[in-house]
């Protein structure tokens, strides 16, 4: 915990309590999502709940508080669906094939018509696969760091598909810079894609968690996920331009850092200081 800071924690859905946390902010940084694309398909009904309408009452509030700007953090990575160019660009169509970017993109439509209702100012940032120190090498979510967790704890890693898969990894000080800037900025554009501008596939990570960790890295391999698209990684020259934004972070550094996060979580743990 940072000093000077004022940490709540609580549910989106705890209204009161969101309401009372609202008073006197200017700026509104919209990243929770109670669902992953994994789970999101498996209660649809839940995650429309949960995200879209608690939103929608975030907004509502946003409007009655007179909030100054609303910056939401929506999905590079699922809101396109299967691209018909890459890399993509902001323009793209959005075909969601999960659960899960269908409702970052309601959201991105509700904030538009909030805008056109009552003059609340937005910005919407796609990332693309964050990672980086504190994401949880334990989870479900998040390729590097998971890797990175079943290397410390000598794991097999399990990969959905052939490894083939390509993606856009953003480190987490780049994405964390990215969305400040989008924070003060008065730009032509609503919407921007946050990410390297270049795709990796899960066996390139893979051989890089080797390097990177000096281990013998075993893999397993399932039958590929319906909603996993092939490959995917995004245009970022609009946030350069508008954002005055690039990523300073290689992919090879951003592993380094967050594998020596990794073994520090992992040797606190195994002296049961947690």
């Amino acid at each position: 915990r940072q000093p000077g800071v004022d940490y709540r924690t609580f549910e989106l859905g705890s209204r009161p309590l969101l309401v009372e946390a609202l008073s006197g902010m200017d700026v509104v940084f919209h990243l929770v999502s109670t669902t992953v694309p994994q789970t999101s398909n498996e209660n649809p009904a839940f995650d429309v709940q949960s995200n879209l309408i608690e939103s929608i009452f975030l907004l509502e509030q946003c409007v009655v508080k007179r909030v100054k700007k609303v910056v939401f953090i929506s999905s590079g990575g699922t809101v396109y669906g299967k691209p018909n160019f890459l890399p993509v660009r902001e323009d793209h169509q959005t075909e969601p094939e999960c659960s899960y970017g269908i409702t970052k993109l309601a959201i991105e439509k509700y904030l538009k018509l909030f805008n056109h209702l009552y003059g609340l100012q937005y910005v919407i940032l796609r990332p693309s696969n964050s990672y980086g120190e504190r994401q949880n090498p334990n989870g479900i979510q998040g390729a590097i760091s998971v890797f990175l967790g079943k290397a410390a704890r000598s794991e097999m890693i399990q990969v959905w598909g052939d490894g083939q898969t390509v993606r856009d990894y953003i480190y987490v000080s780049d994405l964390v810079r990215g969305i400040y800037q989008a924070s003060i900025l008065q730009t032509r554009s609503r919407v921007f894609n946050l990410g390297s501008g270049r795709g990796c596939s899960l066996n390139e990570i893979i051989d890089k968690v080797r390097v990177v960790t000096n281990r013998n890295i075993r893999v397993s391999h399932s039958e590929a996920r319906p909603f996993d698209i092939a490959q995917i990684y995004l245009d970022i020259s609009r946030a350069g331009e508008e954002l005055d934004w690039r990523p300073q972070n290689s992919l090879d550094e951003g592993i380094r850092r967050t594998w020596d996060f990794v073994q520090k979580v992992s040797s606190t743990q195994e002296s049961g200081a947690v």
